[in-house]
């Protein structure tokens, strides 16, 4: 099942308090990179678009980071990207009881696996 209107809206505020707020590129960069999420069922995506290497015009989506509400435990999961391209679970820590929670890690980023 999908996020209801008023749970995305709350999920959206969490996102841009703790994660874009302190994420979102420099001001001199915004016109060249940006930030993003994508919302699928009850998966969020979070990611940074760039221009695309010897392809002017182009974007290029760099993933960051994967979170997915479990409705049947109350928890959300966290994910990364690993260089063959599949979503991984985030060993050091792989569950959250909230989404803000879940955001603190991947901003801690503690094993350079979000950011780099």
């Amino acid at each position: 099942m999908a996020f209801t209107d008023s749970e995305l809206a709350e999920h959206l505020k969490v996102i841009e308090g703790i994660l874009w707020t302190r994420r979102r590129p420099p001001l001199n960069l915004r016109d060249k990179m940006r930030e993003g999420q994508r919302v699928t069922g009850q998966a969020i995506e979070f990611f940074f678009l760039r221009p695309a290497f010897e392809r002017p015009g182009e974007l290029s989506e760099s993933s960051i980071a994967k979170v997915q509400y479990v409705r049947t435990q109350n928890s959300w999961r966290i994910f990364w990207k690993r260089a063959d391209g599949k979503w991984w679970a985030y060993k050091p820590h792989p569950e959250a009881l909230t989404l803000a929670d879940a955001l603190h890690v991947i901003n801690a980023d503690a094993f350079g696996c979000f950011f780099g």
